[in-house]
C-alpha cells in the first residue's frame, strides 16, 4: 500500500529555517493538488499551503512571504520551505495528496515542528 513519508521537523529557534519532505513511496492515480496542514495543541487542523498540478500555489495569510510549497512530480515529493520561523508555528505538520472525492486522498503521518522563541 502506498503511504506518504514525511520528513525535516524538527526543534529550532525563532527566525531559523526548515524544510519539510513528503514523498509517496509509490505512484498515486488521480492527485491533482498536494499540500501541506498543521495542527497546533488544542486547535483545528489547517491548510497551511496547497499547489496545484499546473504549479499555482496558495498560502495561508499567516505563512504569506515566509514558505514557500514547491513539488518535484518526478519522484512523487512536495516540499515547504519555512523560513523565518516563529513559535506559533509551532504544531504537527501533515502532508496531503488531493484526489476526486470518489478516489479519496492521501495524508501523511505528521512530522512535528517546534519554534522556540
Amino acid at each position: 500500500q502506498v503511504q506518504l513519508v514525511e520528513s525535516g521537523g524538527g526543534l529550532v529557534q525563532a527566525g531559523e529555517s526548515l524544510r519539510l519532505s513528503c514523498a509517496a513511496s509509490g505512484t498515486i492515480a488521480g492527485v491533482n493538488a498536494m499540500g501541506w496542514y498543521r495542527q497546533a495543541p488544542g486547535k483545528q487542523r489547517e491548510l497551511v499551503a496547497v499547489i496545484t498540478n499546473g504549479g499555482s500555489a496558495n498560502y495561508a495569510d499567516s505563512v504569506k512571504g515566509r514558505f514557500t510549497i514547491s513539488r518535484d512530480n518526478s519522484v512523487n515529493t512536495v516540499y515547504l520551505e519555512m523560513n523565518s520561523l516563529k513559535p506559533e508555528d509551532t504544531a504537527v505538520y501533515y502532508c496531503k495528496f488531493s484526489r476526486a472525492w470518489y478516489l479519496g486522498d492521501y495524508w501523511g503521518q505528521g512530522t512535528q515542528v517546534t519554534v522556540s522563541s
